[in-house]
């Protein structure tokens, strides 16, 4: 029974290097995973297209104070024959011919300008402008819950590569213990019961190695779809316990504060405020103003040359259309009035996803200690049956029994190992914490208002600020 004690002290030992950190090379951190795909996630990338193309909503309503400028021309062919007749008396009458052809063309400019269409411009500005802020607040929502994922899926390979290991050893383990059942069987210490006792075991051991192998393989895709690349020698991940609140209440307040889905609902009510405002400007009255001037040619055959120009103020001031601009303001007021109550519904939700996270935070901190608590137990008492096994007291069934005690309390270790670390991130999630700037990440953080800054007062232009 040696052998086994050599073994299962070894199992124990790759344990604890999987975790403690007692690995002497590693190739990766969690911070770098988090890095790699804060920078690199396609969905997150897209995301961030996505705000791009709503800062163009901005220059597309400040467009509303730009005057508007049409050049016109016109070129042909035309040809004339009339006959016309002019006098006062049947004796005295005027016989006029006109006949030929002429080629007329002209060239004007005509510009307008809004001067008032009841504050619609600025409303849609400020909307806009809100909209902006929404997105960016969306932007933050993606970041977290790409960060939270990428931490968990960095967990979870350490978790099964570590259950695994535990698994490969238990069939060592179980592989020797068959060996020394068999050889004390052809000596006629045990029976024929011992031995299958054994060989089941050893299946069952067989099957749960398998089943942490095929588990393993799915989460080493996972980990590629989520961080961008294989995981190799991954270092062990720490909690994120200093960038926390101290306190449940404290954490909660400030989840109301800083969640990203409460200040995103927040610019949601601004949005939908003023297109309420918006839409109750199309009743008020719009003046515009319009200059032209325009240069012809031959655009008959008796006149040769003309010009003209023209300024005109005009005011228009809407008295009744069918009653649609109506049912739009009451329509913007209940849609103004869903979006308050969906700002409570999403405060409702950040607080018990903080009160449900930081829960779950105190309990995988207590498991991890009576984790740890049982594996050393189990240690002893797989020594202690071992022992009394050799001095006839035990069974070998009590000996297998003991085995897969501390194989599930190994596994059980891993488990709340992982689910502390991966608790700790998702309360950072929960109070709007969690980014690259409070975890002190080695990356340029994403500015989503430098984009805004370059096309907010393009006046023209098609390329957008990368050359494309």
């Amino acid at each position: 029974m040696r052998g086994v004690k050599v073994v299962t002290g070894a199992a124990a030992a790759v344990l604890l290097m999987a975790h403690v950190g007692l690995t002497p090379a590693l190739a990766d951190t969690i911070e770098a995973a988090l890095v790699r795909a804060y920078q690199n996630n396609p969905q997150l990338n897209a995301q961030r297209a996505q705000v791009r193309s709503i800062d163009e909503n901005v220059p597309q309503a400040l467009s509303g104070y730009r005057p508007r400028v049409a050049v016109t021309a016109s070129a042909g062919y035309q040809y004339t024959d009339t006959n016309t007749t002019a006098g006062g008396s049947p004796t005295a009458i005027v016989r006029t011919e006109i006949h030929g052809a002429n080629a007329p063309r002209s060239a004007g400019l005509t510009v307008s300008q809004t001067l008032f269409n009841g504050q619609q411009t600025a409303n849609r500005t400020r909307a806009a402008e809100s909209q902006v802020s929404g997105s960016r607040e969306a932007l933050r929502v993606l970041e977290q819950s790409v960060l939270l994922s990428a931490a968990t899926i960095y967990m979870d390979y350490l978790r099964d590569s570590a259950i695994v290991e535990v698994q490969k050893s238990n069939v060592r383990v179980l592989e020797q213990t068959l060996k020394q059942t068999r050889d004390r069987f052809n000596v006629g210490e045990v029976t024929r019961t011992d031995v299958a006792q054994s060989e089941a075991q050893l299946a069952a051991g067989k099957t749960q190695l398998l089943t942490a192998e095929a588990n393993l393989t799915t989460t080493r895709a996972n980990f590629r779809r989520i961080i961008g690349n294989e995981p190799v020698a991954l270092a062990p991940g720490s909690p994120v316990d200093r960038y926390l609140p101290p306190t449940l209440p404290s954490s909660v307040e400030l989840s109301l504060i800083e969640n990203p889905n409460v200040t995103a609902a927040m610019f949601g009510i601004d949005v939908n405020y003023l297109q309420v405002k918006i839409n109750e400007g199309a009743l008020l009255p719009t003046v515009t103003f319009q200059a032209s001037v325009q240069q012809s040619y031959e655009q008959t055959m008796t006149i040769f040359r003309s010009f003209g120009a023209s300024a005109i103020a005009q005011l228009s001031v809407p008295v009744y259309q069918g009653g649609a601009e109506y049912s739009l303001i009451r329509q913007s007021k209940e849609t103004l009035a869903q979006q308050r109550l969906n700002l409570e519904q999403v405060r409702d939700q950040a607080r018990a996803n903080v009160v449900t996270a930081w829960g779950q935070l105190v309990a995988g901190k207590a498991q991890v200690a009576s984790a740890q608590a049982q594996v050393a137990a189990s240690e002893i008492a797989l020594n202690g049956v071992r022992e009394e096994a050799k001095a006839g007291q035990r069974t070998t069934l009590d000996v297998l029994n003991a085995q897969q005690a501390l194989v599930n309390a190994r596994v059980a270790l891993v488990t709340a190992q992982h689910d502390r670390v991966v608790a700790s991130y998702a309360v950072l999630n929960a109070v709007g914490r969690l980014s690259p700037i409070v975890l002190n990440l080695a990356t340029t953080v994403y500015d989503p208002s430098v984009h805004y800054h370059q096309v907010r007062d393009s006046w023209y232009g098609v390329r957008i600020p990368d050359g494309r």
